[in-house]
């Protein structure tokens, strides 16, 4: 049985050299909606890039991190 995991990203912007911290259970699938504006909080700070991840086995250890 595969376990789900979540993963907390940090993101720097190449706009302005400033860090976005989330979490989600599809890590891909986020940065692709980030780079491609569909965050509000980094939309205006394009382009990013990811520069740090980490993955978890529950979505309480992940929004704690």
């Amino acid at each position: 049985m595969l376990e789900e995991f979540f993963y907390v990203y940090v993101l720097q912007s190449e706009f302005d050299n400033k860090f976005y911290i989330g979490y989600t259970s599809n890590l891909e699938r986020r940065i692709n909606e980030h780079q491609q504006g569909k965050n509000i909080s980094t939309a205006k700070r394009l382009p990013l890039k990811l520069i740090y991840f980490e993955g978890h086995l529950s979505k309480t250890d992940a929004e704690r991190r």
